[in-house]
Order: structure tokens, then C-alpha cells, then sequence
């Protein structure tokens, strides 16, 4: 992987590492992964471009091939088709790059019965899934009772019937000693790293307020848009995309980051258990339109397909992707919203907007054209906190921050007394394909120590009972 920083890239690992010592992880290897200690990858049904990142880079562990390596085969099942392609394209281009090439050795498998004949066929002891998210749940289910890891992209579940089927492939993971593992790329981001080492300053940020359905403490609101170009050519998608039953309505799926952030953010290490800690107060939806051609340019398909015809109306295609969603978890009041619009105006580009509320401070993010679309860190003083406490707590702050991140810094922002920008370098901010190998190497650092913490299982699961719960709701109010 090439390096922004080292200073940047030790304080990643140090903040999520938490593995034990060699001789451990040695003796663990055996039973987790086999007697060769290999961790050997399968790939089901790549259908999101998600499937090739993780591949991007050597994702070899610690440098140490006696405690444990990546196979560099790769053991692919899919339909043959044009997501297959696309991602063999991409395994195609890391490997044959000018600067740090991978050495994959893709062993592909196409047909009807790809599910069944990975199963049978075993021959990977970790499953890597991002696709259609329908049958990704599925997928996940009968993978661990066949006693294999997995690592999932977002989201897991997109509506009842799968997360009560994903309560059961936990049982049944913990049955067969094996993992599951959500794809969570943002915490590696190092804005939420920063944001997160700010929230927990006592003296500068105080105590997390509780806010109230109508002023939530933390609010969070992130706009997309299906139609891009890159690099002057469309970003193709999938028709299935635009199927609600089989992407999952915009409430399910984006919101699974901002709701993993909260968590991780907001409560880090906690287990969160759904039943007795959280509580999904209200959710909305609504359709982004859109017509044939709009449809035709995102897809290169010239018709609608038969399964879209039900979210048709009047010539448009209706698609839920579009919500608010209401909760508290630990009494604090949070509240997310979504928006998919089909193409941003000239000069635009997506945008996001939180803020979360301390009893001292509040801290904001902010992505927007006067960011230029760059996502920027701020906090402001409460108005009841005093100003020269509140300068010396962030400079105490800044100063803990600057250890990790010496090019970071708080800047008095011209015109809103007691607001600060966390001035962030563009320069140290890797780009989110870099995050997947942060995940990947999180991931298998738990595998080979066999020690993931219950707090990653139970928010897991708390995550996809919003959402799915939310998308109920939503339907309910429609």
C-alpha cells in the first residue's frame, strides 16, 4: 500500500489493533484457519466494484509469513456476466501495474449453481461478499454453517425477513467458531478518527447531550446521486440497483456508515444490544424519479426490466431511495436522512452534513460547494462554556491530536466567534479505496487472534435492526 504517512498510518493501527502476542496468534491460526495457517479467499458472486477493492493491495499480515499469510489464489463463484467481468478486469489491472503489481491467481468458477458448488467445494476458509444485497444475507447464512468466515460489504440486511435470518447466521456462526465481518471503511477515514479523539476530550467537549426527537443531539444528512460521469464516461450500474427489494431502499443501505459512526464514535467499545438499548422512533420515505432515458443513460439498458415494471408510474421509475430515520440508542436522539437525487447541477457534487452535541462544544461536518465538496471538520463553543476554558481545552486537545497527526490544526474561523476549523491536510487523508485493505487487515487480525470483540457482533446486529425496522416504519407512514 503506498503510504501518506507513516505518523498517519501508525495511529490507524494503533487505535484498532489490539491483537496478542505471536505465539498466540500462532496457536490460533491452526484453528481457525488450518494446519497451514493460510488465510484463503473466496469470492461470491461479485456484483459491486467493492469486491475488487480488498484485492487492491498486498494484504500480506505484518510482514511475518510464519504467523500467517493471504493465499495469493482466489477462489471466485459467479454467474457469468458483465459483473464478473468488471471485476476481473479489476484484479486484471492491480496485477499488472507499473507500481506495487498484486500476483492474484484468480481459480473461476461460473454457473447457475455458484452458491452450491463454492460449499461444496470449500476450498477457501473466508468468503468476501459485495453484490446483490437481496441474496447477500442468504449468502451469509449458509456460508457459516458450512464453517466459513465472511467478510460483507453494506449492507447485510435490507428488511425483516433478512435480519431475522441474520440473527441466525450469528447463532449459527458462534455454533461453528467463525466470523462475520461488516465492511465498516469509514472508521478508518481519518477525519472520523479525529472527530472521535475530539468527542471523547472531557474538558473541551463535555458530555454527550441526550437531545429530544424534535432537537436530536446528533444529526446526520448525506445527499448521492445515481448519474456520474468519470473521467467523461457514465458510471454504469446494474438495473437491479434501482430495485428497493434487491439494493435496499435508501434507509437500509447508506445509513448503515452514519449509524456505525454514531456507535463507534459515540459509544466506542460498548456493546449496544437492540432489545433493551435502542429504539426506532419514526422513519419516512420517498421516490427519486426516473424516466426511461435517465434509466437508459445510468444503465445502458434501453428498457426497463420486467421485476422494475411494479415502481413504474406514468412512464417513471419510482425508487425508494430517499428517508428520515428517528432513534434513540442509550437514551441519546439521533436523527439520519438520505437523499438520492438522479444527477447533480453543473459544478455540484454530493454533500453531507452532521453535527453531534456536547455539553461543552459542538463538533459539525460539513461537505458542500463552498468545500468544495471536501468534507471539513468544525467546533464551536457552547454557548454557556466559558471562552478561555474552552481555548485552552482545544489547545491541550490539538496538542494530544498533533502527537498522531502533526500536520492537523484548529484555526479560528473570520466572523463566528467560537467556532474552529480542524484544519485536516487533503495531503493526509487517504482515499476511501485505501480504507477496504484497513478493513481487510482488521479483520484477519481478529481471525487469526480469535478474539473479536462481542461489541462488534451486537452493534452489528443493532445497526440492521434500525434500518430494517426503519424501512417498516417508513412503509407503514407511506
Amino acid at each position: 500500500m503506498k503510504c501518506i504517512s507513516n505518523v498517519v498510518i501508525a495511529s490507524i493501527f494503533l487505535l484498532f489493533a489490539g491483537c496478542g502476542s505471536g505465539a498466540k496468534k500462532e496457536s490460533a491460526v491452526n484453528g481457525a484457519l488450518g494446519k497451514d495457517g493460510e488465510i484463503k479467499l473466496m469470492v461470491l458472486a461479485p456484483g459491486h466494484f467493492h469486491a475488487s477493492l480488498l484485492q487492491k493491495n498486498d494484504l500480506s499480515l505484518l510482514n511475518d509469513s510464519t504467523i500467517a499469510l493471504i493465499s495469493d489464489s482466489v477462489y471466485v463463484y459467479a454467474p457469468s456476466g458483465a459483473e464478473l467481468e468488471q471485476y476481473l478486469a479489476n484484479i486484471d489491472q492491480y496485477n499488472h501495474r507499473s507500481e506495487n503489481p498484486t500476483q492474484w491467481k484468480e481459480r473461476v468458477y461460473t454457473g447457475t449453481d455458484f452458491l452450491e458448488k463454492m460449499l461444496a467445494d470449500k476450498k477457501g476458509n473466508v468468503v468476501v461478499l459485495a453484490g446483490n444485497n437481496r441474496d447477500k444475507t442468504r449468502y451469509i447464512f449458509e456460508s457459516v454453517k458450512a464453517g466459513i468466515h465472511v467478510l460483507s460489504d453494506k449492507p447485510m440486511a435490507v428488511n425483516k425477513e433478512n435480519f431475522h435470518l441474520l440473527e441466525q447466521a450469528y447463532d449459527s456462526a458462534r455454533a461453528h467458531h467463525v466470523l462475520i465481518y461488516d465492511m465498516m471503511t469509514e472508521r478508518y477515514d481519518a477525519l472520523n478518527i479525529i472527530e472521535r479523539k475530539l468527542l471523547h476530550h472531557q474538558e473541551l467537549f463535555g458530555e454527550l447531550e441526550t437531545g429530544t426527537s424534535d432537537n436530536p443531539a446528533i444529526y446526520m444528512e448525506s445527499v448521492h446521486h445515481f448519474y456520474k460521469e468519470v473521467s467523461g464516461n457514465p458510471l454504469i450500474r446494474p438495473a437491479w440497483y434501482y430495485d428497493v427489494e434487491q439494493q435496499g431502499e435508501g434507509i437500509a443501505d447508506v445509513t448503515t456508515h452514519l449509524i456505525d459512526l454514531v456507535n463507534w464514535k459515540c459509544f466506542p467499545e460498548q456493546v449496544i444490544n437492540y432489545l433493551k438499548d435502542v429504539d426506532v422512533v419514526d422513519a419516512t420515505h420517498w421516490p427519486t424519479e426516473l424516466s426511461l432515458a435517465d434509466f437508459a443513460r445510468s444503465t445502458g439498458m434501453d428498457a426497463f426490466p420486467d421485476y422494475l415494471g411494479k415502481y413504474i408510474k406514468d412512464s417513471k421509475l419510482q425508487v425508494y431511495a430517499n428517508g428520515t430515520i428517528y432513534y434513540r440508542v442509550k437514551d441519546v436522539n439521533v436523527a439520519l436522512k438520505v437523499v438520492w437525487n438522479y444527477q447533480a447541477p453543473q459544478g455540484g457534487g454530493d454533500t453531507f452534513t452532521a453535527y453531534i452535541k456536547g455539553s461543552r462544544a459542538t463538533l459539525k461536518t460539513v461537505q458542500d460547494k463552498s468545500h468544495q465538496f471536501i468534507k471539513q471538520l468544525y467546533i464551536e463553543k457552547g454557548n454557556k462554556t466559558d471562552a478561555v476554558a474552552f481555548e485552552t481545552a482545544l489547545n491541550q486537545a490539538m496538542t494530544e491530536i498533533q502527537n498522531d497527526y502533526p500536520q492537523v490544526s484548529a484555526k479560528a474561523v473570520s466572523g463566528k466567534e467560537g467556532v474552529y476549523l480542524i484544519d485536516i491536510p487533503v495531503e493526509i487523508r487517504e482515499p476511501h479505496e485505501a480504507h477496504f485493505g484497513y478493513v481487510g487487515k482488521q479483520f484477519f487480525n481478529y481471525l487469526i487472534g480469535q478474539d473479536l470483540p462481542e461489541w462488534e457482533n451486537s452493534n452489528t446486529l443493532a445497526k440492521y435492526f434500525i434500518t430494517t425496522t426503519a424501512v417498516e416504519k417508513a412503509k407503514e407512514n407511506k
